[in-house]
């Protein structure tokens, strides 16, 4: 099943994820080119400053939102601090509200509920605030079909690069043959729950690194990443963003099969690639993601 183009978050790139408590990195981010902003809670927030990073959420949230950019929280486990955190938040009125650790439908479930009391208390529109389950075990993965079903705010699921690592007792490495499968599988999963699946980041420095990890998870079919270094925000959305030349090729093949439906043929050849039916929709969907991204990038400068 694949992404609706109804989704919201469809046409979202990259997942940026921002120390939660760096004001000057918060800011910041607004001079890259990041689709989706992500106040960072849990991980890259120590628990004495999450207090802190909660007093920013809303300015933060509204600064971002009003840049044209997509505001994003992501909040600690509800066994830990999360309460804390959502409740905090939400009066900043996040487009897309993140939870770590998420294993269980009954963890999105409870979410959702208090989203649902807490849009009622601030007056934002109910239902308006979608949710991205982070998918960081081998249980996860395996049971994100039900995760993914769990709300009906859910349009995109996230799957994790260190504890993913961590959970499977796995080495790390840069060529990250470790996460192959656990990625390929989320990736799975989440096309058949319809779904945008977000790759996992990145977590080395180095620009070379970065460009293969990229280039595998393009070749598997991922249209969306999350994104750790500031510096890797361009070289995802480069990956993530259909060429000019993919473009060009997508309208011969359409042009050519619709010229052969014409005759009564189903079925066309360019470059040696023979487009049938399924090849025909694949390249009007590319051509779409195309034309849309390339509107939403002049709306930018």
């Amino acid at each position: 099943m694949a992404v609706s183009k109804d989704n919201p978050l469809a046409l979202c790139r990259t997942f940026f994820f921002i120390p939660g408590a760096d004001e000057r990195a918060l800011l910041a981010a607004l001079d890259g080119d990041g689709d989706v902003l992500v106040q960072e809670l849990e991980d890259f927030t120590p628990p004495a400053r999450r207090p802190e990073a909660r007093a920013l959420a809303v300015d933060i949230l509204q600064r971002w939102r009003a840049c044209g950019r997509v505001s994003a929280v992501r909040i600690n486990p509800f066994e830990t601090c999360g309460h804390e955190d959502l409740a905090a938040v939400m009066a900043g009125r996040p487009q897309v509200v993140m939870m770590s650790k998420v294993e269980r439908r009954e963890q999105m479930i409870e979410l959702d509920q208090l989203i649902t009391e807490l849009e009622g208390r601030h007056g934002i529109a109910a239902g308006s605030t979608l949710i991205v389950p982070n998918i960081e075990t081998a249980l996860g993965v395996v049971r994100a079909i039900e995760i993914a079903a769990a709300s009906p705010r859910i349009k995109a699921m996230l799957v994790a690069t260190e504890d993913m690592v961590a959970d499977l007792g796995a080495g790390r490495s840069r060529a990250g043959t470790e996460l192959y499968y656990p990625r390929s599988r989320f990736l799975l999963e989440c096309a058949a729950a319809g779904v945008l699946a977000i790759d996992s980041p990145y977590t080395f420095a180095d620009a070379q690194g970065a460009e293969a990890d990229m280039q595998f998870a393009r070749s598997i079919g991922y249209q969306a990443k999350g994104v750790v270094n500031p510096a890797h925000v361009a070289v995802a959305n480069r990956y993530l963003t259909p060429a000019d030349a993919d473009a060009e090729l997508a309208r011969r093949q359409v042009a050519a099969f619709e010229a052969a439906a014409q005759g009564g043929n189903v079925r066309a050849e360019v470059d040696g690639l023979v487009v049938e039916v399924p090849s025909y929709l694949q390249a009007l969907r590319l051509l779409e993601r195309y034309e849309q991204l390339q509107a939403r990038q002049a709306l930018r400068r």
